[in-house]
């Protein structure tokens, strides 16, 4: 995914009200911005950061810049626009970039499904049982380059959990899929400290028979790509890792 129009770097200064971020520019006007991320943003906040923002494209909005990425370290940007997530995912699967989610026909996004629920997307191929994918943001890491999700407690994240069990109860396929907008993580990890409840609802998932896939991305100020399979580590019990292994992508 290339961004439509050239991204302006800046210096964050404050996110708030959820939504909302202030960044100046280099000729020292301070401009707000959009910020399409509802999580806490853990590590991708801090005042004085190097960010880059997307002009509107909507010349009606009251907001004329979006938040999109930000250098967490040196060498390390984060794309922190939730909402890229999907379109990121649909386009390595129509890439044929994702092995486990190749050869279905059609791809419908945002379909109504479970308790007044949608799915991110809704795989379907003649002779096949249809296949729910539902999308996770990943922005949040720790030392040791281990990703986690989420960043703030999502009473909503596991009730899609729960919703795609039932998916595949019903003889369906579901898997979960953790788009990570950055390069410095290899292995992604339910976050038990901050959301113990999700953690749960994921084993259930999982023990249920839905299928998790973690993908990396690189990500610049020209674009964002899907280009490494990352692994999945779910602690059991608080003393083995059950593990899904990377795989290249194609």
């Amino acid at each position: 995914m290339r961004f439509p129009a050239p991204l302006i770097e800046g210096r964050l200064i404050r996110r708030y009200q959820r939504f909302l971020v202030d960044v100046e520019f280099a000729d020292a006007s301070i401009v707000t911005a959009h910020c399409a991320n509802t999580g806490s943003m853990q590590g991708c906040k801090d005042a004085g950061s190097r960010v880059w923002l997307s002009p509107a494209d909507n010349p009606a909005r009251k907001l004329k810049w979006t938040w999109e990425l930000v250098e967490v370290a040196p060498g390390v940007t984060v794309g922190v626009h939730t909402g890229r997530s999907n379109a990121l995912v649909r386009e390595a699967i129509e890439a044929a970039r994702v092995p486990e989610l190749a050869g279905y026909g059609v791809i419908r996004p945002e379909v109504k499904y479970g308790e007044s629920s949608r799915i991110d997307l809704l795989l379907q191929s003649a002779g096949r049982p249809d296949c729910y994918v539902e999308v996770k943001n990943v922005s949040a890491a720790v030392s040791g380059r281990t990703g986690f999700f989420p960043d703030a407690v999502t009473t909503r994240g596991a009730r899609h959990l729960r919703e795609m069990a039932a998916m595949v109860a019903a003889g369906h396929r579901a898997v979960l899929v953790f788009c990570v907008q950055r390069s410095d993580v290899d292995v992604v990890q339910p976050a038990d400290h901050i959301d113990p409840a999700y953690g749960r609802a994921l084993r259930e998932a999982m023990a249920g028979g839905v299928e998790v896939l973690a993908l990396g991305a690189r990500v610049t100020p020209q674009g964002i790509e899907l280009a490494r399979r990352l692994a999945v580590e779910v602690p059991a019990q608080g003393l083995r890792l059950s593990t899904i292994g990377p795989s290249t992508m194609g």
